[in-house]
């Protein structure tokens, strides 16, 4: 293998070994600053975005930011890699206030012009909020302690020579997105407004905690609402600034109720807002409204009108109240407009408008239709020309209510049964005693202070056709009406009945709760007429049988509720005639009158006249009303009655003569006939007293003593008498003929029919010479009254 020649080897110089060295070595120390800085940058950025800038560059960039025109306070500013500078929990402040926190902001992105910077020139170009989290100075409803939050907030905000442009702001809050653009000038010379004071501040902020709780209370089915924001104006006068404002929404719920297509657009400018259009609907109609307010003259303009499901919808917001008890069967219409006027002395609306229901029911009354004219000051309100429709008839009204002034014009044939309800409970309880076959007509005009029929006063009359009042009927009645003092004064009433008519006037008041009667005259029949009275006295009246309705006149008071002032006078006189059950038997009255006098717990019956049995009477009587009393006292006198109708009716008995007179005074309880005491006298002249049937045997005895004595008749008879339980006693009877007189005592069982009575014999003429032994012949009466026991005592 032939051999291979190598290349001559070269070996440097010294002097290039050592530059070569010194060439590396340097290149090393390089490569070690390089990383030294690097790794000093990694550091740095790392305590700037964990720790951040010190005070003093906070205070930098907030000098900054005033100087734009935004007052805040930074918690912390870091330095992020990739975002630049970051001001974490930003706080926003009123630029005249300091002490009033307008919101917190997470975080901000600073965009810094850091040559400016170092420079100490302006040096903030813009800010750049992402997915930010707002807080403001609001609390959310009761149980909920968290801020109320403008969530998923993104915002750039640049910040050209004297301007503040905000290209694009959104967020979530309380469930409504939020958009908004526009700028603000930001003048070198700026010169704030005067700052708002603490109680300015707190009423506002308390407004905005209002609408804050309302919004709350709202739920979002389908997708969420949107409000764009347009701005622009001077922060100079940040009052004047303009701003357009566009809401719309698919649904919105509140508690029960839906809203429906909401679309609502506002504009403010030159402290004027002007509400352009408000539209929505709900499941039964829509509404569409407009509004403007000057903050110069505070002063609002407004109109709308609205066919909404208008009961569901006030239920939503807590004002249901005014219609409670109202049923819609299809939706209201109501027309609105005017002014309000938010004055510092106080708020003065002036509101007119127009009502229009369908079919609705009241308080389980239904009408067919109701149609209004409003307008509302403030302090007066109008209703004009209100029309309501029932079955039974229309009703039309005008209304006017203000401080101390309320009137009411009223013409109805609705039936007062369907208006129970619209009226005051004392007058609800006076109408359901009535019924209507055919409604009544009224006319009212009432004029009072307030709605309180205490302070009504006012005219105005009622025509009733065939009605019935607390179960007694009228074919007819008319009356003027007047109210005063809480009273209801009916003046020249006429009623008419199938048996006569009724003339007068009568007031029922309802702070007294009594009737004042005023020269009544009637020719009713009394037993059904006092139930208009009152049905508890009807027991009383109800025995005195008329037989045809008697002339009565009733003036006085009656009182009820407990009333301790009744005093009511009443004078009867029945000229065909009465029938009146006493003691089992009917007296028959040809002529009767009498003077009835009503007081709280009495009923006295004085200067009773009658023409009984051919014969007169005279009486007083005092009854008692009170409940769980049913004593009465009279005292009564007749004269030349008829002995043979009074012996027939009685003890039907007819061949009886003569004539009664009798005095008795007497009290019972009830109709209990046992239960009457009393003490009289009778006399009976002209008459045949052995033709009453318990002394008729005494004729055959006598005419066994003294021959013919049997027919000579006893033409008197006197008793002085004590009734008691039943039974007549007497100790001093007598009874006269020509040839003897009769002594008896003892009792009569007029109840049981039972005789106990003894009598002794007198002569006369002839019979004076059996005087030795006629004391033996007394006589004693047993048996029942008609068929009685006669024998002689000794024997």
């Amino acid at each position: 293998m032939p051999p291979v020649l190598e290349p001559t080897q070269v070996r440097p110089s010294t002097k290039y070994r050592r530059h070569t060295w010194r060439r590396r070595l340097g290149l090393g120390l390089m490569r070690l600053a390089v990383l030294a800085a690097i790794c000093g940058v990694l550091a740095g950025s790392y305590y700037l975005a964990r720790r951040g800038f010190g005070r003093e560059w906070r205070y930098r960039v907030v000098e900054e930011l005033h100087k734009r025109g935004v007052e805040a306070d930074i918690g912390r500013l870091t330095l992020d890699p990739f975002r630049g500078l970051i001001a974490r929990n930003v706080r926003i402040f009123d630029y005249k206030n300091r002490e009033n926190t307008l919101a917190v902001i997470s975080e901000v992105s600073l965009d810094i012009n850091y040559a400016a910077l170092i420079h100490r020139q302006p040096f903030l170009n813009a800010l750049d909020v992402r997915d930010a989290q707002i807080r403001l100075p609001l609390k959310k409803a009761e149980g909920k302690s968290e801020k109320a939050q403008l969530t998923n907030f993104r915002a750039h905000v640049y910040f050209p020579p004297e301007q503040i442009y905000v290209s694009q702001a959104e967020g979530i809050f309380c469930g409504i997105r939020i958009s908004a653009t526009g700028q603000l000038i930001k003048r070198e010379n700026y010169q704030p407004s005067p700052a708002i004071s603490p109680e300015e501040w707190q009423r506002r902020l308390s407004i905005a905690q209002r609408v804050l709780n309302e919004l709350e209370k709202f739920r979002f089915p389908a997708a969420l609402p949107s409000l764009q924001l347009k701005f622009s104006g001077d922060v100079a006068e940040i009052e004047k600034a303009r701003v357009e404002a566009t809401l719309s929404g698919e649904r919105l719920q509140r508690g029960s109720y839906e809203m429906r297509d909401l679309s609502a657009a506002a504009e403010w400018n030159d402290q004027h807002l002007n509400i352009g259009h408000c539209e929505w609907s709900d499941r039964k109609g829509n509404f569409a409204g407009r509004a403007a307010w000057s903050r110069e003259i505070n002063l609002a303009n407004f109109q709308m009108r609205s066919n909404l499901d208008l009961k569901a919808f006030l239920d939503a917001f807590g004002l249901g109240e005014p219609l409670d008890g109202i049923e819609f069967h299809s939706p209201p219409l109501v027309e609105i407009s005017g002014s309000l006027n938010f004055g510092p002395d106080r708020f003065r609306p002036d509101i007119i408008g127009h009502a229009a229901f369908g079919q609705f029911v009241y308080k389980t009354v239904p009408f067919s239709d109701l149609s209004a004219d409003f307008s509302w000051d403030g302090q007066r309100t109008f209703v004009r020309d209100l029309r309501v429709h029932h079955q039974t008839g229309q009703l039309r009204a005008d209304l006017l209510e203000a401080v101390d002034d309320f009137r009411v014009n009223l013409e109805s044939t609705i039936s007062p049964e369907a208006l129970r309800g619209l009226v005051p409970r004392e007058l609800n309880e006076f109408l359901r005693d009535w019924e209507w076959q055919r409604s009544p007509a009224i006319r009212l005009a009432i004029r009072g202070k307030d709605r309180n029929p205490a302070s009504w006063q006012g005219d105005g009359n009622i025509v009733l056709e065939r009605s019935r009042f607390r179960g007694t009927w009228m074919n007819s009645a008319n009356t003027r009406i007047h109210f005063t003092d809480g009273a209801l004064s009916c003046e020249d009433l006429r009623v008419a009945r199938d048996e006569g008519a009724g003339t007068g006037s009568f007031t029922y008041d309802f702070k007294k709760h009594e009737v004042r009667l005023a020269n009544i005259k009637t020719s009713l029949n009394p037993a059904e007429v006092i139930f208009w009275i009152d049905p508890k006295v009807s027991k009383t009246v109800a025995p005195y049988k008329f037989r045809r309705p008697p002339n009565v006149i009733a003036n006085g008071v009656y009182q009820f509720r407990g009333g301790k002032n009744t005093r009511l006078e009443i004078n009867v006189d029945g000229t065909n005639g009465m029938d009146y059950v006493f003691l089992g038997k009917t007296l028959p009255f040809d002529h009767i009158s009498a003077r009835l006098l009503f007081t709280r717990d009495r009923l006295q019956i004085n200067d009773v006249r009658g023409a009984l049995l051919a014969g007169t009477l005279r009486g007083n009587t005092d009854i008692s009303l009170a409940p769980n009393d049913a004593h009465y006292r009279a005292s009564i006198s007749v004269s030349e009655i008829n002995f043979p109708r009074l012996t027939d009716l009685y003890y039907n008995y007819k061949t009886a003569e003569g004539v009664l007179s009798a005095t008795y005074d007497f009290t019972g309880v009830g109709s209990d006939s046992r239960a009457m005491h009393g003490r009289g006298r009778v006399e009976v002249s002209n008459g045949n007293v052995f033709a009453i049937p318990i002394f008729g045997p005494l004729s055959g005895i006598l005419n066994h003593i003294v021959p013919g004595s049997g027919y000579s008749i006893a033409h008197k008879a006197t008793a002085n008498l004590n009734i008691e339980n039943g039974i007549i006693h007497t100790d001093d009877f007598e009874a006269a003929s020509a040839l003897f007189s009769m002594l008896g005592h003892g009792d009569i069982h007029f109840l049981d029919d039972k005789l106990d009575f003894s009598l002794r014999l007198n002569m006369k003429g002839p019979g004076v010479l059996l005087t030795p032994v006629y004391k033996l012949f007394e006589y004693a009466g047993e048996g029942s009254l008609k068929k009685p026991d006669w024998h002689p005592k000794v024997f």
